[in-house]
């Protein structure tokens, strides 16, 4: 049942009247709302804002919120020692909070929840004895599945995945509604946009790859404007997360998450992307760092792109598992973690150059990773010809191109083309809206709108290659 308040808060979202506007709120009123609830799993790479939504969504939606923090709290993690009584905890927790926990009115925080493995499994028994408590836990996935691994109530809870501000809802945090409404306009008439909005957005755009989507980032921006500000939140964040390799990781992974985690701009950079182990530890082989990175990649830290020879469906299926591209969560962070200065981006400085299709890259794979479900692949023949990612849309497969300026011409993607005849192939850079033929070009700063251009292009309809 939606409550007077949540269609309220509903309406805030919508209109983009929030204070903070991520479009998750969305699916967490969903989840409210849901028949056959089950308790929440907010998961996502550290410091992009779970603990806020959440706590902003209780205080919306909610007469009532009971807030419990697991790190370094053995009090609370003593309620959850003795059994796994859905009621008793509950009676217990209400006198830790000095407030009786209600059923429907109050939502019920677990913060940082991997730090209580007992906590974890106490949420089968909420589900199965107690369904009708509203509860969210905040936390690592990497830690969650690091705490032990044998109590995790599988298919007893629902996960949602927060990742950093995509542009979207930058372009939210900039009061930029109005625009917003406009390019979902022409988005569906397929149409160009006028040169005064290419060129406010272009800049947005810009603004964009120096800060990136971490909330306390994003806000010290809006806040401030000032880039040796920016900067340095973006080190506390880079440094918060080497913390975390020494806390979460064993002992003997840390040099080697190190290397990994630092190399990767100089990985991203190479003409070819593919992520090389030698490059992040000279002679080192893929036996003694994979441990490593799929740490990084559980950890939320960073996005893995498989290679694809043949693209046909599934894509999973002739994925090379041993070819790949590592990207990094945020732009921003991999920005400043190359020492690219904000001014390279802000002038189109010619040292630039060589980097920013990198970068560029990495912006257009975070958009797609707030958009589909699984992470896309991307399609090489040899050493003639390269489409820097295949998505997989209703039964279709669709090469997607990055381009980082106007300079629209692409070999690569033409052989594609010319070879597999895809329904649909799609351009994204700084050239305008455009539809030729089965090519669209779309601009790097309305990838949101991939999907609503696909769908008026009729692309959910049948299943075609």
């Amino acid at each position: 049942m939606i409550y007077v308040k949540d269609f309220a808060f509903f309406i805030l979202i919508m209109f983009g009247w929030l204070p903070v506007q991520r479009t998750i709120l969305r699916d967490l009123l969903d989840w409210k709302a849901r028949k056959g609830r089950k308790p929440l799993i907010l998961k996502g790479v550290r410091q992009c804002g779970k603990t806020y939504i959440l706590k902003h969504f209780a205080e919306q939606c909610y007469e009532n919120v009971a807030y419990f923090n697991f790190e370094g709290n053995s009090a609370l993690a003593d309620r959850f020692e003795k059994n796994l009584d859905p009621e008793r905890i509950i009676t217990e927790l209400g006198i830790l909070n000095g407030k009786r926990i209600h059923s429907s009115t109050t939502l019920i925080i677990f913060d940082e929840i991997q730090f209580c493995s007992r906590a974890i499994t106490s949420l089968k028994y909420f589900y199965e004895k107690s369904p009708e408590y509203h509860i969210v836990c905040a936390g690592s996935l990497l830690g969650i599945a690091l705490s032990n691994p044998s109590s995790f109530p599988v298919g007893k809870v629902e996960f949602l995945t927060l990742r950093p501000m995509s542009f979207y809802e930058f372009l939210l945090a900039h009061k930029e509604e109005m625009l917003l409404e406009h390019l979902t306009q022409e988005a569906k008439e397929l149409r160009p946009l006028p040169q005064i909005f290419v060129d406010k957005l272009t800049a947005i755009l810009k603004s964009y790859y120096i800060t990136g989507g971490m909330p306390e980032v994003v806000a010290t921006w809006l806040d401030s404007s000032d880039i040796g500000e920016v900067e340095r939140v973006q080190e506390n964040i880079l440094n918060s997360y080497e913390l975390d390799f020494s806390k979460h990781a064993p002992r003997t992974e840390f040099p080697r998450l190190s290397a990994i985690w630092k190399s990767i701009p100089d990985q991203l950079a190479r003409e070819s992307g593919k992520f090389v182990y030698g490059h992040a530890k000279p002679g080192a082989r893929a036996k003694e760092l994979e441990d490593a990175l799929e740490w990084l990649i559980r950890a939320g830290l960073v996005y893995k792109v498989t290679l694809v020879e043949k693209p046909f469906l599934p894509l999973s299926t002739y994925s090379k598992g041993n070819y790949f591209k590592i990207y990094m969560a945020d732009v921003g962070l991999l920005r400043k973690m190359a020492k690219l200065p904000p001014s390279a981006i802000l002038e189109d400085n010619v040292i630039y150059k060589e980097f920013k299709g990198a970068l560029v890259e990495n912006y257009v794979l975070q958009e797609l990773a707030n958009l589909i479900q699984d992470l896309p692949y991307y399609w090489r023949s040899g050493n003639t010809a390269e489409v820097d990612f295949l998505l997989q849309i209703s039964g279709h497969i669709v090469p997607l191109e990055v381009k980082a300026a106007t300079n629209i011409k692409s070999r690569s993607l033409s052989l594609y083309r010319a070879k597999f005849q895809p329904s649909l192939a799609i351009r994204c850079s700084l050239a305008n809206l455009k539809k030729d033929g089965e090519l669209l070009n779309l601009p790097l700063y309305m990838i949101w709108l991939l999907k609503m251009c696909c769908d008026q292009l009729g692309l959910a309809a049948g299943a075609k290659r």
